[in-house]
């Protein structure tokens, strides 16, 4: 799977709107180096590209950087369930790409945003480890963070609720939910401008309803529900980005899926490396952080009741 670059025009556009100087990024990502060195409880991180991922999805402003950056590393350490046994032939791993299609699609919209669908393959399946799904759209950001050479204008998330069935989302537990969307919306450069929700019915209203607490108020405001047919999501996502199966002219979504996998395999040693890459909270100047700092109380979950 090759991402497929934003144009010179498009790269232009996407500067603009992350507040990307070429005159000054260089002495930006110099900056963030220098107190990522000095910071007793963060591993050693010299990795040019990926901070410069951070610092444009942060729109180059340094302190939202050194937060988002704590904050993935401190979520490494945290979340051991998404950041270790990251070896996607793994019988788990595999089960589970063998369940739902996951792809970041290679095209980009013409606003030059990177697009990613979530589709179930099957119906009624009830044993998926729902943590190993979401293990694999962390690893599928993590490669992002090293592969969007050049920004991009943000992600889109379309969500395809065909096989939901009440059986299946009732894994998702409030805990689980709450970790994965701590990681997601504080601990990565996502900047997250569209999430549609296709093939619904009724009970995809009782799983947003339960998802929206957790999620902040300008993504909560940012989900479009498509019940009938694809035609309101094209203006969003045109055809020329989507899978066949989504009446889109890029190809198949089995083959994306594919390429994704042999991406994911080849990744291998790089996952086992970047798990010494965690957050030391013994070291942490003033308090560490505890797990009531990161993910609140559990007792103020609420449970997700589904007939």
């Amino acid at each position: 799977m090759t991402l497929v670059q934003p144009n010179p025009e498009m790269q232009l556009r996407i500067r603009t709107e992350l507040n990307e100087n070429v005159d000054t990024r260089a002495q930006d990502l110099q900056h963030i180096k220098e107190w990522l060195a000095k910071q007793p409880h963060l591993p050693e991180f010299d990795d040019d590209q990926r901070i410069m991922t951070f610092l444009r999805g942060c729109k180059f402003s340094l302190e939202k950087t050194k937060r988002k950056l704590d904050m993935y590393f401190t979520m490494r350490a945290a979340v051991p369930e998404f950041f270790t046994n990251r070896d996607v032939t793994r019988p788990e791993l595999q089960e589970m790409l063998n369940l739902v299609y996951i792809p970041t699609l290679p095209g980009l919209t013409p606003n030059g945003r990177r697009v990613t669908i979530l589709h179930g393959r099957v119906k009624d399946y009830l044993t998926p480890n729902v943590a190993d799904g979401m293990k694999l759209l962390l690893m599928i950001g993590d490669i992002r963070l090293r592969e969007e050479q050049t920004g991009v204008a943000g992600d889109v998330y379309i969500l395809d609720a065909e096989v939901a069935t009440p059986a299946y989302f009732a894994k998702f537990t409030p805990t689980l939910v709450k970790k994965f969307l701590v990681c997601v919306q504080e601990a990565y450069p996502v900047k997250l401008k569209e999430v549609h929700v296709i093939n619904a019915h009724p009970l995809v209203d009782t799983i947003l309803n339960f998802v929206k607490p957790f999620l902040k108020e300008k993504i909560r405001n940012r989900i479009y529900i498509h019940t009938s047919n694809l035609e309101t999501l094209y203006p969003h996502v045109p055809r020329e980005v989507l899978p066949t199966e989504y009446g889109g002219f890029a190809g198949p979504i089995e083959e994306m899926h594919k390429d994704w996998v042999k991406k994911l395999e080849s990744y291998i040693p790089w996952f086992k490396e970047q798990e010494a890459l965690v957050a030391n909270e013994s070291r942490r100047p003033g308090k560490p952080k505890n797990y009531d700092d990161l993910f609140g109380v559990e007792g103020s979950f609420r449970k997700l009741a589904i007939d």
